[in-house]
């Protein structure tokens, strides 16, 4: 990655579900620990720009980069072509993921969780895998755990070990779907501080899909898509307001929530701050 190549990029992106264009032509480019709070109302394409990173969604147009690579085509013969599933592999290596129900497979100890992804992504022998593992559960204090079931964790067991299996594959860029909503207030605390320890010590950009504003400010370096314009006015350094798939305006967060240009916009904090 060079240094003034984007984190990520959206060039172009379309995608739609039959008649329904979900982000048109989206260009948006998002620099390293930039903050970037993402608003609109629901439906607006919030979400889907996530699940695309993700690759959990095949994008219908345009290309997707991650830190100046294309994630979501390679070239071929001078031309970019969309990637094979091998490409896809590759590049997808750099991001890490934890999903908000997070996804553990229950049938595996916190330790095979957390291996999976270094043998099939990395290539890793399962010793080695055995040993990164261990360390990032070590990381997260669940060292003593690595044998137990996801039946047998807590909620912010479960959390942490979700965490690890993510950070195993030494992502450049962590994706954090509401990470704190299924825990206490006590295990909020916590991880919101061990997430934030995290991202300052592993040089990680966070983006960080949250519906609380309490949740959010606890992280910096964010890349955030929220409905809390509070937390947006606080927080972000560039915000972005997007509705029926496209970007309708992007700039400081005291243009864009204080003095909006456009009328989509002020409709829609309009209805915002009625609530």
């Amino acid at each position: 990655m060079t240094d003034n190549a984007p984190m990520v990029r959206f060039d172009g992106v379309r995608k739609t579900y039959g008649p329904l264009t979900v982000l048109d032509e989206l260009c948006l480019d998002i620099a390293r620990n930039e903050k970037v709070a993402m608003i609109g109302p629901s439906g607006s394409g919030k979400t889907t720009v996530l699940r695309m990173l993700m690759t959990l969604e095949r994008i219908d147009g345009g290309v997707i980069y991650v830190e100046g690579e294309p994630l979501t085509h390679m070239e071929r013969n001078g031309k970019l072509v969309p990637a094979d599933q091998r490409h896809l592999r590759r590049v997808r290596a750099k991001i890490g993921m934890v999903f908000q129900q997070f996804n553990l497979f229950p049938h595996m100890s916190a330790m095979r969780n957390c291996m999976e992804a270094p043998i099939r992504v990395l290539g890793l022998s399962r010793k080695d895998a055995e040993a990164r593992a261990a360390e990032l559960l070590e990381m997260v204090g669940l060292g003593d755990k690595k044998d137990h079931y996801p039946s047998q964790l807590s909620g912010g067991q479960q959390q942490r070990v979700a965490l690890a299996r993510a950070l195993v594959t030494d992502p450049s860029i962590l994706l954090l779907d509401e990470p704190l909503s299924a825990l206490d207030p006590f295990l909020r605390i916590k991880v919101r501080a061990e997430l934030k320890r995290f991202q300052r010590d592993l040089c990680i950009s966070f983006i960080h899909v949250t519906h609380s504003q309490e949740e959010a400010m606890a992280l910096a370096d964010l890349i955030v898509v929220t409905h809390e314009i509070g937390f947006a006015r606080d927080v972000a350094n560039d915000v972005v307001f997007m509705d029926e798939g496209v970007i309708v305006e992007q700039g400081p967060p005291a243009q864009v929530l204080d003095s909006p240009r456009e009328e989509r916009t002020q409709r829609f904090l309009g209805l915002v701050l009625e609530r």
